[in-house]
């Protein structure tokens, strides 16, 4: 394997291309018209265009992807997250095309992409399983009938999508005559999300927490899982904050959940990195969630608590490498890791969207921090894709020394140009609950609604102003100062820098 193409963009599109540099391969990126000079273009060894911005016409078209992947002679493909990472027939359409897919094989991504189905395996894996239903619930299923199988279930419950994931086409249920409606609601949200309008129905445990378990499968049939992650801190089903190990999770029942997850990729007959979703209830009962068929978003604090880099695993168990690891080893956390994925969003209205240029950035630095990040200090959030900025991990002993460096790291960073998510995780940092460890998967929406829309943004103050000015007025000089993108919204701060800079 010498020359790999990321089919991705962002801050995972940079993670691979420094493991390929790590590994001495050659790293490919794709890009969008408007991504023409983001940071994963600039640090590929090779880049090619793939179409325009809108994300169907670009990153997800798959015989784009695999003709630049021909064209610039890659033998293998990485997939990221997100786009097709979880596609099956890009999968295939890899390893039609003669190139290594790094990630599963199309069966397994067919197999466990399907909730109901993924479902069925660890029912077979003799792993437990929140009760519901067991087949697909599509268009052609009755209102009146999906309302006879949930009386057998019981409310509360969850509608999720089939195909689904990040809280798209999910509602939750608390009585029968809320049904027809989120039912309606959720299989048009699956149905544009994901192309399936499918879905199925779960109970919906009260106050659970969410505990993902990390594997890696080679191919010898040998399958090693990682200490757990804590994912409990979510904001609209969507994870905020992940933190390695759960302090809610003994060492007895880390063994449990750990080898249930194994379980299920055994039976899957899974290979490379994936991950096992658990619900886990008050009483320390743990239910099979589902499983993500790719690399995670929250993996670096994985990596941090025991020392294996996942992305150059990926690459040496697609090449063949059989797994030789300590298991026993990845289950012994040899520090404590927190993540917060830092978002252009503003806190303050609701979480909307904030693209536009980063006019200063000032990432944090020192022991124990790592930034993942795919921009740069002028570089653009575009409006068309996820706004994410970074990922911002801080490590250390314990947990009140990793809490303790990512209260560090967050006072550090400064983003202008645009209003981001960093407000919000200074916030959840000095709640006592959290700090505490005391929450569940409604931590973060309860502690919301009893702000009662108080702002998290401290008011803007001389500092602050003077220092968005001076930036601006430092690349006016420069002649870098360039307007909005068309169709993204200015922040105050841009507004701001730009009046200066002009005048």
């Amino acid at each position: 394997m010498k020359k790999i193409l990321i089919a991705n963009r962002g801050e995972i599109a940079v993670r691979i291309i420094r493991a390929c540099r790590d590994l001495g391969i050659t790293s490919v990126a794709v890009y969008s018209d408007c991504d023409r000079t983001a940071l994963h273009v600039r640090m590929a060894d090779e880049a090619y265009p793939v179409g325009p911005n809108a994300p169907r016409e670009s990153y997800l078209r798959i015989d784009r992807i695999v003709d630049v992947a021909r064209r610039s002679g890659a033998d293998a493909v990485h997939p990221g997250y997100g786009f097709l990472a979880e596609n099956e027939d890009f999968a295939a359409a890899c390893g039609d095309a003669g190139l290594t897919f790094i990630g599963p094989s199309p069966e397994a991504i067919r197999l466990m992409g399907s909730k109901t189905a993924a479902r069925q395996v660890a029912i077979a894996a003799g792993v437990p399983v929140v009760p519901g239903t067991e087949e697909p619930l599509g268009e052609g299923v009755a209102d009146a009938e999906v309302l006879a199988i949930a009386d057998r279930i019981g409310y509360p419950l969850m509608l999720k999508a089939v195909a689904g994931g990040g809280g798209k086409g999910m509602r939750m249920v608390s009585a029968p005559d809320e049904l027809p409606g989120a039912l309606r609601a959720a299989r048009s949200e699956a149905g544009s999300a994901f192309g399936d309008s499918a879905v199925y129905l779960e109970r919906r445990i009260l106050a659970p927490r969410h505990i993902e378990v990390q594997l890696l499968g080679d191919h010898f049939g040998t399958v090693v899982p990682f200490v757990e992650r804590e994912c409990s801190i979510q904001r609209r089903h969507q994870k905020v904050v992940e933190e390695s190990p759960s302090l809610a999770v003994s060492p007895e029942l880390r063994r449990r959940i750990t080898s249930a997850a194994a379980a299920v990729a055994r039976a899957a007959t899974y290979t490379n990195a994936g991950t096992i979703e658990f619900l886990l209830d008050e009483d320390g009962s743990f239910y099979f969630l589902e499983m993500n068929t790719r690399l995670q978003v929250e993996h670096p604090i994985t990596e941090m608590v025991t020392g294996v880099d996942l992305v150059q695993w990926q690459v040496r168990i697609a090449r063949g490498e059989p797994l030789t690891l300590d298991p026993e080893a990845l289950l012994v956390p040899r520090a404590h890791a927190v993540e917060c994925r830092i978002y252009a969003e503003d806190p303050d209205t609701n979480f909307m969207p904030s693209p536009g240029r980063i006019l200063g950035l000032r990432v944090p630095q020192g022991p124990g921090v790592r930034d993942d990040s795919g921009m740069y200090e002028g570089g653009e959030v575009p409006i068309h894709y996820d706004p994410m900025i970074s990922k911002l991990i801080t490590w250390a002993e314990d947990r009140p020394g990793a809490l303790a460096r990512m209260k560090r790291a967050l006072a550090e960073y400064e983003v202008r140009g645009i209003r981001t998510t960093i407000p919000f995780f200074r916030w959840i940092l000095e709640d006592e609950d959290f700090r505490a460890a005391r929450f569940d998967t409604t931590f973060v929406d309860r502690k919301l609604g009893a702000r009662n829309g108080q702002p998290l943004t401290a008011p803007d103050d001389e500092h602050a102003v003077m220092a968005a000015v001076a930036v601006a007025v430092r690349q006016a000089t420069a002649g870098a100062v360039p307007p909005p993108s068309p169709g993204c919204a200015a922040s105050r701060w841009q507004q701001m820098a730009r009046a200066a800079a002009l005048r």
